[in-house]
């Protein structure tokens, strides 16, 4: 409390002497006094220090005490005079800081809350956010792969190699197809038991792409149109002295539309789709076919094989040498 010389407490509040000597039991008042006598003894150290110090310290104390009140016009009684410098001596209505421990430092951090509140909030906003971000965007969708991925390995896959292949073997009675399609799925079998997907999948493609090319029907036809090559020959770089002749045809179905057909070229090893590529003949066939067009400008007898549901290659009318080409 404030120092005795700026105190102005009227004498009517002087309260009455105790009933029992009890300081926690007296009159709200006489305790508010009492304190006001110990906050007068802390301001007033050097009074404290000399007093206290005297053989008949309580006493003078208390004297000294009585006078310095009564120049400000207040009546206090000596029991409470009495009361405050025991008080002082036991350390009342003096704030003790508690010991440091955890429960001190957790309400010392409690109190200081406004000043770390927003940087931790700020911090746990960023975690959640970059939590939730892994969880829907790597977590749930690495999951779904990882399912999708089973279902492919023990369902998917494996019903549709079993299914292509017994829609071939049903389809054909072409030894070198059934041998293809055997072995294909074999490739496709031992990917599912490895865990495999990638060549599982591509024991699908070759299966499809076997079936596609059993299920085709055209006829090759040599190119005559006017204008357009129907035949080239080749000097091969093994054999400068050689020639080789190719007849240019196209795939041609049973309305007359063009057919692609997956054809693999013997000079650069590649397998394109085209729909016109270069048959490799003997000079004989090549020199009858050229002699036909050149007597009208028109091949006459322009079918050079047919190709029929469920075999792999067309049937030849014409003696054929084997090997294409797909650009000339």
């Amino acid at each position: 409390m404030a120092d005795p010389a700026q105190t102005h407490i009227p004498a009517s509040a002087a309260p009455a002497a105790p009933r029992n000597g009890t300081l926690s039991k007296r009159p709200l008042e006489e305790v508010m006094l009492a304190m006001d006598v110990v906050d007068t003894l802390r301001h007033r150290e050097n009074l404290v220090a000399r007093e206290l110090n005297e053989e008949e310290r309580d006493r003078q104390l208390i004297a000294r005490l009585r006078e310095i009140y009564s120049s400000q016009g207040i009546e206090v009684t000596d029991a409470i005079l009495a009361e405050g410098v025991k008080a002082l001596k036991e350390q009342r209505f003096v704030y003790t800081p508690p010991a440091s421990g955890m429960s001190v430092a957790l309400a010392r951090l409690y109190v200081r809350r406004h000043s770390w509140g927003r940087a931790v909030l700020a911090l746990v906003a960023a975690v959640l956010v970059a939590w939730a971000a892994w969880h829907f965007l790597v977590t749930v969708p690495g999951e779904q792969r990882a399912e999708a991925l089973r279902i492919e390995l023990s369902e998917t896959l494996p019903n549709r190699i079993n299914g292509l292949y017994e829609a071939i073997e049903s389809g054909t009675e072409s030894p070198a197809a059934l041998q293809m399609a055997e072995a294909l799925r074999a490739d496709g079998r031992r990917a599912l038991a490895a865990g495999n997907a990638e060549d599982a999948r591509a024991a699908v493609v070759g299966l499809e792409a076997l079936q596609d090319r059993l299920n085709q029907q055209y006829d090759l036809r040599i190119v005559s149109r006017p204008g357009a090559t129907s035949g080239v020959w080749r000097i091969p770089d093994a054999n400068e002295a050689a020639r080789n002749y190719y007849l240019i045809v196209e795939a041609i179905d049973r309305s007359g539309k063009p057919v692609t057909v997956r054809v693999a070229s013997e000079e650069t090893g590649e397998v394109a789709p085209v729909t016109q590529w270069g048959v490799r003949v003997p000079e004989s066939t090549f020199a009858q076919v050229r002699a036909d067009k050149e007597d009208d400008g028109i091949i006459q007898n322009d079918v050079l094989g047919e190709k029929r549901r469920g075999v792999l290659d067309p049937e030849y009318r014409m003696p054929v040498s084997g090997g294409a080409i797909t650009a000339w």
